[in-house]
């Protein structure tokens, strides 16, 4: 935290101290499926919620890091979200350095086209020395509530709060005031370089997402990460993603410094994989549109909250095949993370007692194509498929009308 606050916490009486959580069960079903953490903390301080709309984002940083500084290249992803129909765009570091427009000029764009703008702000401050714009709105409080209500009269619904880079107890109270302070103007609330998730999304349900992970933008940075990342990511399906919303940035298609090793069907199944309030979509506007119907459908309709959710199988470290509902709709999704094929049987006993119909999304003969299945499901019946090395699949579970 660059040296700022105190290593050793301080309180007045009486006090209490936060949870300290240990969660056990039978079995990896138990874990995964649990809401445990978000119970423990108290309930919501926001009364109306109408205003929290979860959503999937349009991101234009991983495939062109200088794009936040160009109003050109922003309103290109904000025309994807509203092809896509996704609820948003964000604009990353930097884009008060923005040429050819700005962001109230943006927002009003992004509104007539049915987008809701979300902006990145750095947390410092004293708390660290990175210079990415806009710095020192979000520390002190009546800086912070006067940015938020400028954010809410420019049509902006949400922040990505960056680079806190300390769980000291001053930078804590800063991620609690900020989510105080959003209420009053109706700002959603995403961190990013933080801690995390400690259940606080139960009490201001307008925290939507967190990073503390590694996730795609280490294509960017991490020499190494490609070949950790297949393993990785199975291992975040049974533990990070536990404790909370994870901004993972996923869906990377293309590849960036370090190419993925992961089947482009692996990295569509992360979007249901991992669970997570704002989905920010990695890759570029060309690459989206240029994918196949089928995976491109699935993009427009996946959804950033869901009803339940079953472990349907895994280990991590190898695979994890996971089941989510949203309404009548069930997608399951899986993810290989060794270097050779697997098989996968399971009989979908989630579903009602009634017919479904299926679309399966997986591998196709190469590392960047899809194939593509219709078919048949009832919850009594097995379904065989395989993954291939590094890769996956999304099936899509309908009710059959007809």
């Amino acid at each position: 935290g660059n040296f700022y606050g105190k290593v050793e916490p301080s309180s007045t009486l009486p006090w209490a101290t936060p949870w300290r959580v240990v969660m056990v069960g039978g079995s990896l079903n138990t874990l995964v499926e649990s809401t445990l953490i978000n119970d423990l903390c108290p309930p919501s301080k926001v009364k109306d919620t109408s205003w929290i709309k979860p959503g999937r984002v349009a991101w234009s940083w991983w495939s062109d890091h200088d794009s936040p500084h160009d109003y050109g290249k922003q309103v290109k992803f904000v025309d994807l979200a509203a092809e896509m129909g996704w609820e948003y765009c964000l604009v990353d570091a930097n884009w008060t350095l923005m040429n050819g427009g700005d962001v109230r000029k943006l927002a009003k764009y992004a509104s007539d086209k049915g987008v809701g703008l979300l902006l990145w702000y750095n947390s410092g401050g004293p708390n660290n020395f990175v210079t990415e714009k806009p710095r020192g709105c979000m520390f002190d409080r009546r800086v912070r509530q006067f940015e938020f209500e400028l954010l809410k009269k420019w049509g902006i619904k949400g922040v990505k709060i960056d680079f806190f880079q300390s769980d000291k107890q001053a930078t804590m109270r800063q991620y609690v005031d900020i989510l105080q302070d959003a209420i009053d103007s109706k700002i959603l609330i995403n961190f990013h370089g933080c801690t995390v998730p400690r259940g606080w999304s139960r009490t201001y349900p307008h925290l939507l997402s967190m990073e503390a992970v590694k996730g795609a933008e280490c294509y960017t940075f991490g020499p190494e990460y490609p070949q950790k990342a297949p393993w990785h990511n199975t291992v975040i399906a049974f533990t990070r993603n536990l404790v909370g919303p994870v901004d993972y940035t996923p869906c990377a298609f293309s590849h960036d410094k370090y190419p993925h090793l992961t089947t482009n069907a692996y990295e569509l199944a992360l979007a249901v994989v991992f669970e997570t309030g704002l989905i920010h979509f990695a890759d570029s506007a060309e690459t989206y549109r240029a994918l196949p119907e089928a995976p491109k459908q699935l993009l427009r309709d996946v959804p950033a909250a869901w009803d339940d959710i079953r472990l349907i199988g895994g280990e991590p470290g190898k695979f994890i095949v996971i089941a989510r509902r949203k309404g009548d709709q069930w997608f399951v999704a899986g993810i290989n993370g060794e270097n050779s094929a697997r098989k996968i049987a399971f009989a979908p006993d989630f579903l009602e007692n009634k017919p479904y119909r299926s679309i399966l999304i997986g591998d196709g003969a190469t590392q960047d194509t899809f194939s593509t299945y219709n078919g048949k499901a009832v919850k009594d019946k097995t379904i065989e498929l395989e993954m291939k090395p590094y890769g996956g699949f999304v099936m899509r579970l309908m009710p059959d009308a007809r």
